[in-house]
This record gives C-alpha cells, structure tokens and sequence, in this order.
C-alpha cells in the first residue's frame, strides 16, 4: 500500500513540473507576442491555456483521491494540500500569461507597448520568464538557493510595475488613453505572475524546512498546519 502511495505522490510532483513547464512556455510565448505584436503566437497561448487547466483538475483529482483512500498524515498530508495549492497557484500564472496574449491580440497589428515604455516590458518579460523557469526547477529540485532567486527576482518586477507608475504619472507621458490602459494592466499582470512565483518558492521551502515565511519574511507558525 506504502508502495502504491509514494508511486501517487511522485506522479503528484510530475504534474506539478509539468504544469510549470507549460505556464513557462505560455509566458515566454506571450511576451514575444507582446513586444512583437505577433497574433498567430499570441492566439496559440491563449488556445493553449486549456491545457493547464486540464492538468490542474487531473492534479487537484488525484490529490483528493490521495486524501480520501489514504488519509496521509504529518509529511505526507503537507505534501498533498501544498499539490492543491500550487496547482491553483500555477493556473493562475497560466491565466495571467493568457492575458498578456490577449492585450497583444487585442491591438493587432499595432504594439500593445508604447515605445517609450518598451524596455521597461522587456526586463519585465525577462524577469518573468526567469521566475517561470526557475519555479521548474524548484519543483523537480527543491533547491532554496533556487527559491531566494525567485523572490529577488520578483523584487525586479516590484520596481518596474512601480516605474509604470512613475511613467504614467509623470509630466512626459504623452500615450493615449487606450495605451495608458494597457501599460496599467500589464505592470499589473506582470506584477502579479512574479507574486505567485514567490508563494510556489514559499510553499516549497515550507515542505523542505517545515517553516512558512510570511510576508514580512518570518516563519508563520499558523501556516504550518497545511
């Protein structure tokens, strides 16, 4: 039966990689799409964003097949809600690149991004896939070293989502409405897809040391009942 367990827990673990890898490939592709102003890749993200959602509900299935017939306890029920959660986590960053995609199908066959705010998008877009890619490997490595540079790389996308602000506020700015628009959702979208990257890292070290760091970065001890 023990045997039987570790063979689910461990296909848990590949279907969380696997659904990171399609959120990496969904961002990279978005983005591209985005400074581009490529329609036929930003329509193949968002087509594609229903495989993710496909392999949330099959992960979340297991996972709850997983607490009904085995009723694990200590390690093994924290390994299992924290598959919940970061499945939904990962569905979300996979939605978050589809929305990027369709800003960028949305103003076809013009540039969603304002020239004068395109390398601010660019080390966005960067930084985003950065946290994207090293969530992978934090998911089939546990690797805390990995986990530190998600979070500095969502500080990175914290100051460039507030130089949106700076930009749009201040006495240069010169986009039309619509582009004003369009640079607030993004930061936003951004912004938030390196957010959910950073509770993926703090949900990860919370499996491996046991704590769970709160926003002000000290151990929670609520958070270690989950």
């Amino acid at each position: 039966m023990r045997e039987i367990f570790e063979a689910e827990l461990k296909q848990v673990g590949e279907d969380l990689a696997e659904m990171s890898r399609l959120v990496e490939s969904a961002m990279d592709r978005a983005g591209t799409a985005l400074l581009t102003a490529d329609l036929q890749l930003a329509q193949s993200v968002i087509a594609s964003d229903h495989a993710i959602d496909a392999l949330e509900r099959t992960l979340d299935e297991r996972c709850v097949l997983l607490l009904a017939q085995q009723q694990p306890v200590a390690t093994d029920l924290r390994v299992v809600v924290s598959a919940l959660r970061m499945s939904a986590t990962l569905e979300r960053m996979g939605d978050l690149a589809r929305h990027v995609a369709q800003v960028a199908r949305g103003r076809y066959p013009s540039a969603a991004v304002e020239p004068s705010m395109r390398r601010t998008f660019e080390q966005m877009q960067d930084a985003a896939v950065r946290v994207a890619r090293r969530t992978t490997t934090l998911l089939t490595t546990r690797d805390l070293t990995v986990a530190s540079n998600i979070e500095r790389d969502d500080d990175l996308l914290d100051q460039l989502h507030q130089d949106t602000f700076t930009a749009l506020l201040g006495p240069d700015w010169s986009g039309t409405p619509q582009e004003t628009v369009d640079v607030t959702l993004l930061g936003r979208y951004y912004e938030r897809f390196g957010d959910h990257g950073v509770s993926i890292a703090k949900r990860v070290t919370f499996l491996v040391t046991g704590d769970f760091a709160d926003d002000r970065g000290r151990p929670s001890t609520a958070s270690t009942t989950a």
